[in-house]
């Protein structure tokens, strides 16, 4: 990918991300003002059905949204997938810039926030995701920075098996708590059914485990060590 490509759809890309974050911004903003006059706060209020639904397949378009602008700026497999995990980075960062702007929310880093719904319910303290965004950013930008390079290449299994296994860690540490509480007070299969909504209504958010978190992001920056080490491996074979 020549220099200047990638320039361009750096530029673009993160121009399309920070717009979306103030539109995803300005949909909670919306239902805040709706179901939570004085602040967000747990538990959670029950969405009405329709408005609920709304809200699931709002999360899905918007993933689908992010998949769409790393299918048309890669090139190959490794370029979407660094530009769809760079433009999900950089949407989840500005979201919550534009929710301290506009809602002077969280009150701090440690603030517990609903992240995600799909498939279950993903919570924890805001200083998580942004983390994990950051290291999404890394990540993207190294795999896009040599891909520029013109030897042939490809992501050895070492590699993905450390971001593979980062990824699932981290998603874990977000499913944990909710997860925890559900099976204490319903079922396990009750996590992917309708009965999630009503359990919500009572489920206040207890501990984050930080361990898991950490695990998983070792996991993922040894992936990009590998990276370094694969991309000299194989300079070296070139000169």
């Amino acid at each position: 990918m020549p220099v200047y490509k990638a320039s361009t759809n750096l530029i673009w890309i993160t121009f399309l991300a920070i717009a979306m974050a103030f539109v995803e911004s300005a949909v909670v903003i919306y239902l805040r003002e709706l179901y939570y006059p004085n602040g967000f706060n747990f538990p959670m209020v029950l969405l009405p059905g329709r408005i609920a639904l709304t809200e699931f397949l709002r999360e899905i378009a918007t993933l689908n949204m992010l998949l769409a602008m790393g299918y048309l700026a890669g090139k190959n497999a490794r370029q979407r997938f660094a530009w769809f995990i760079y433009s999900f980075a950089v949407w989840d960062i500005f979201y919550y810039v534009y929710l301290k702007l506009i809602l002077d929310w969280p009150s701090s880093w440690f603030t517990w926030d609903i992240l995600f719904l799909v498939p279950v319910i993903w919570t924890g303290p805001v200083l998580a995701p942004v983390l994990v965004s950051f290291t999404m950013v890394i990540l993207s930008l190294v795999i896009l920075y040599f891909d520029q390079r013109p030897e042939q290449w490809v992501i050895k299994w070492p590699v993905m098996f450390l971001v593979i296994l980062g990824s699932m860690l981290i998603f874990i540490s977000f499913i944990l708590d909710f997860s925890s509480f559900v099976i204490r007070h319903s079922s396990f299969s009750s996590m992917f059914s309708a009965d999630s909504a009503s359990i919500m209504q009572t489920y206040v958010p207890v501990s984050y485990n930080w361990f898991i978190l950490l695990a998983g992001e070792i996991s993922i920056f040894s992936g990009i060590i590998f990276l370094f080490f694969q991309h000299r491996q194989r300079t070296s074979n070139h000169a």
